[in-house]
């Protein structure tokens, strides 16, 4: 269980067993943040205000990325190149890769003006990163992995933290 991804509202799809092979892709999720709520009763959840064909129209454009646990920076990388909506550049995406007590590993991919580096101690919510769009991405959002060794895991979201977050938005 992994403590909120975004200070905001937001929806995952997991990637079903097999589809990706490779650990931190296999079991995977990719996070969107969804907005277009006027208030409580009207409105409805989208993940773009407009046509969405610019990065700045998807509500998770620079949403700020938050670390999934309490634990500590293992890997970074650093693509400087942003995709446009709807089409993605073969390369690899910029990543952070967290590792937690019990080893544990969480790999997040596609953010954007990472704030930690290699060796950083990080704690479950600190802002670690801003939602992007590079390498194989079509639009903004976060993919998430983990896995402890050769043994990818599913990932669940800590919903009460999350309501911890945003109660009104619940």
């Amino acid at each position: 269980m992994l403590s909120p991804l975004f200070n905001q509202r937001f929806v995952c799809a997991e990637h079903p067993d097999g589809e990706l092979r490779q650990l931190g892709d296999a079991l995977g999720t990719d996070c969107l943040v969804i907005g277009g709520m006027i208030d409580r009763e009207n409105g409805f959840f989208r993940l773009f205000r407009t046509d969405g064909k610019r990065n700045e129209d998807w509500y998770g454009w620079h949403a700020e990325v938050l670390a999934p646990f309490t634990g500590t920076v293992v890997g970074v990388s650093n693509n400087p190149v942003t995709n446009t909506p709807g089409s993605m550049k073969p390369s690899l995406p910029s990543f952070i890769v967290f590792r937690r007590a019990d080893d544990l590993i969480v790999a997040y991919a596609h953010v954007t003006d990472i704030r930690v580096r290699m060796g950083d101690r990080v704690s479950a919510g600190q802002v670690v990163a801003l939602d992007g769009n590079n390498g194989f991405a079509r639009a903004p959002h976060v993919h998430v992995g983990a896995y402890r060794g050769t043994t990818p895991f599913q990932i669940r979201w800590d919903l009460r933290a999350e309501h911890r977050i945003f109660p009104d938005q619940n």
